[in-house]
């Protein structure tokens, strides 16, 4: 009998019942007793889903009401001193003070900071390291998990972030710091955690170590070694899951640790699967992820059977199979997408029959083979209809890639030109003020737009409350005193399906929700085939609300690298072929919005550091198709239009010689939580065009005062030249209420006002 199991599940419930149930909490609507109640229900119903689908072990521990990082600081006890937590159990409002700096009950305070997690979409929040930091186990939620899986009947596997990633994901005050000293401190509170999961009587305990998929320095190769002898002898059974990438060249490393389970990432990797059973021993687990968890494609059973025949020839029942890594990434049920075109819903899976062809895989193996048998036909089917359909391939997209040549990806004139063009046509102050691009959208704007999709409102009033709102936005931007406005973007549902949704190749579903981080949710696009636009996707609101103000305003696209990384993309030809399709539709939408008179246009591409390979050696070829995907997008522009992109919460160390060859004429980025450190990458490559780094963190509902914008404004123009600098918020506004928007605007423009009177005439002309 060959083990089926999963590395985790969405947490987010079928209808996002835990975005409603934790925003209601914050708000009041909901207390501490209805949202654990919540919670248990949710929990619930993820186990019954994995036992249903015919799992032998549910993920247990892995759900969470905002980060699974976050968490795991908390059970430490690495709670920074600012949140004033004590000695005792960390409460929740604890961490959803780390996480937004606000809660129902605590003071406000800084928010932890927050970045990718790995290559992927989701955010953590950042673990603060010092030499200081002590370690106890400091919650009991994750053991209170493990008893209530166990009382309703089911086969609990915990999962734990494991020490060497924990410590690596975290950062310390300064780039000297000795991460791995806290080693020793920390993993005696990890064989803790592991003899209570045992005393509770649970057999297996995975541990995840994602960063075996990394280019790890040798000091962190010995240290697993050191920190697995501790824990394998603290109780459990320990499974160490590594996903994302290859083992490599910690392949070693990983073989050597002295556990009685390793996960490996099939479906990234299928090429590791030889060395890993040469250097893996037979008596021990070998779990095999060849179900993707990251995209929404029905598993091809002729691609996935052969992995697990090899390794069930090889060890037998010590072969697992099993998801690459976590369900978070996929949406949790397909059959809810009542909607979708037949032949291409058949093409897809969410996290529920992902589950089951875990166990289809697994049973295929053994004596209940013939249990699957019809399910595996039907897989085959799904997958030749998707080989053959004629709904893929389209050949005028292909020539118009084809035909793209290297003046099609350069501006024409260099950045120190076209600044002078730029400078005469918009006549901008020093420490320009603008925002990222989306305001808030209330409860009226996305009803009017759900009844609009819905049919229940029709187009020529649901234009007329668009308008409205936009007119409002624009308004409220000029009596504010902004430089460069937007238009709200109310009519966008969301930054990559409102462009999705004009493009041809491209398909949505109605509950395929994941997390982005907390109660940020998105629906992304399926990009099944080749992409073009089928028409103007931003031109006229963007001109109808350029014709209400003579300030510039900024026409706003979703560059081609994010829409790619924020959709479940085609898995059957290279992601720079998707990204150069998506390039060429958006170059055509610059075009109109130039001819429609927008001044300003801004491309985003925050998940352009996002998508960097894992690994040092892929880099430079995903920089490059990267790069030049942006350019043929933005060099279709005139001299005098000026470019703006926008990247957030992402290191830039890395990418910083990428990111300059964007050629973009503006770059924002998130700086606020960082207190500008994030700013150092650009001052020692010295970054030759504009930049906004971000004064206002709009993650969290805390209103920044006007001191410490022009504080951060300061330390920003210490490191970059004044006249290169923009103000600007993190991100975009959309998830935060009009009040505390109003508040922290006015005082960004007054924080300008005050920072550009200090670095033109001292600081004596402040008031």
């Amino acid at each position: 009998m060959i083990t089926a199991h999963t590395l985790g599940f969405p947490r987010i419930g079928a209808r996002r019942e835990a975005k409603k149930a934790v925003e209601a909490y914050w708000k009041g609507e909901l207390d501490r007793a209805g949202l654990a109640a919540t919670g248990r229900a949710l929990r619930l119903e993820r186990w019954r889903a994995q036992a249903g689908a015919g799992l032998d072990l549910v993920a247990v521990g892995d759900f969470s009401w905002y980060d699974h990082v976050l968490d795991t600081t908390a059970l430490l006890g690495a709670v920074p001193a600012r949140f004033g937590q004590g000695l005792g159990d960390v409460e929740l409002d604890t961490l959803f003070r780390m996480a937004r700096g606000r809660a129902p009950s605590g003071a406000d305070a800084a928010a932890c900071e927050m970045t990718k997690w790995f290559d992927t979409n989701y955010h953590y929040l950042v673990p603060e390291l010092s030499s200081d930091l002590a370690f106890r186990v400091a919650q009991t939620r994750p053991f209170d998990e493990v008893t209530e899986a166990v009382e309703a009947g089911y086969r609990a596997k915990p999962v734990l972030l494991g020490p060497l990633t924990w410590l690596w994901l975290g950062k310390g005050p300064d780039a000297t710091f000795d991460k791995l000293a806290l080693l020793p401190r920390l993993v005696p509170v990890y064989a803790d955690i592991l003899a209570r999961f045992a005393h509770l009587g649970v057999e297996w305990v995975q541990v995840d170590e994602p960063i075996l998929a990394l280019d790890l320095p040798a000091a962190w190769q010995r240290a697993f070694a050191v920190a697995y002898r501790s824990l394998a002898a603290a109780g459990p059974k320990v499974l160490v899951a590594t996903y994302f990438g290859a083992l490599g060249d910690n392949l070693k490393t990983a073989c050597a640790l002295p556990v009685d389970g390793l996960h490996v990432d099939l479906v990234r990797a299928p090429e590791q699967l030889e060395a890993v059973l040469t250097a893996w021993p037979t008596e021990r687990v070998l779990s095999l992820g060849v179900v993707d968890g990251r995209n929404v494609w029905r598993t091809d059973p002729d691609r996935a059977l052969p992995l697990v025949a090899r390794a069930v020839a090889d060890r037998g029942e010590n072969a697992w199979v099993a998801t690459s890594c976590s369900l978070l990434h996929a949406p949790v049920d397909v059959t809810d997408e009542t909607r979708l075109d037949p032949e291409l819903r058949s093409w897809l899976a969410f996290a529920v029959q992902k589950a089951r062809e875990v166990a289809v895989l697994a049973r295929a193996n053994d004596e209940r083979a013939a249990d699957v048998a019809t399910e595996l036909t039907e897989a085959r089917a799904a997958a030749a209809s998707r080989r053959a359909s004629t709904r893929i391939h389209r050949a005028d997209v292909a020539a118009r890639a084809g035909g793209v040549t290297e003046p099609m990806a350069r501006r024409g004139r260099p950045y120190r030109e076209r600044r002078a063009r730029q400078a005469a046509r918009l006549g901008l102050p020093l420490l320009p003020t603008t925002t990222i691009g989306s305001f808030p959208q209330t409860a009226a704007v996305r009803k009017a737009r759900a009844d609009w999709k819905a049919h229940r409102l029709d187009t020529a009033t649901y234009e007329a409350r668009m308008r409205e709102e936009i007119a409002h936005v624009v308004r409220v931007q000029e009596e504010l005193g902004l430089d460069v406005l937007v238009h709200g973007e109310a009519e966008r549902n969301d930054m990559v399906e409102h462009f999705a949704e004009h493009l041809d190749g491209v398909l949505f579903t109605s509950h395929g929700w994941v997390q982005s981080y907390g109660s940020r949710y998105v629906k992304p696009p399926v990009i099944f085939g080749d992409v073009s636009r089928s028409g103007p996707m931003t031109v006229a609101w963007s001109a109808y609300a350029q014709s209400l103000t003579p300030k510039p305003l900024k026409g706003m696209l979703t560059g081609p690298v994010t829409i790619l990384k924020w959709s479940f993309v085609r898995d059957d030809q290279p992601l720079s072929a998707t990204a150069l399709q998506l390039a060429l539709a958006l170059r055509d939408e610059v075009q109109d919005l130039e001819r429609a008179g927008l001044r300003v246009i801004q491309i985003d591409e925050p998940a352009f550091r996002e998508a960097l390979p894992l690994r040092r050696a892929e880099r430079a070829a995903y920089l490059a198709w990267a790069g030049k995907t942006f350019r043929v997008a933005a060099a279709g522009a005139a001299d005098d239009t000026q470019i703006h992109t926008h990247m957030c919460y992402a290191e830039f160390n890395d990418t910083i010689e990428a990111i300059a060859a964007l050629d973009a004429d503006v770059i924002s980025i998130e700086a606020s939580r960082s207190g500008m450190e994030l700013l150092g990458a650009f001052e020692r490559f010295q970054y030759p065009n504009e930049i906004g780094p971000g004064v206002y963190d709009v993650h969290t509902p805390v209103v920044p005062t006007t001191p410490a914008m022009v504080g951060l404004l300061l330390k920003a123009a210490a490191r970059i030249p004044a006249d290169r600098l923009w103000v600007n918020p993190d991100c975009g506004l959309k998830t935060r209420d009009w009040p505390e928007t109003l508040a922290a605007l006015t005082n960004l423009v007054e924080a300008a006002r005050q920072a550009r009177a200090e670095l033109t005439q001292g600081p004596t002309a402040a008031p």
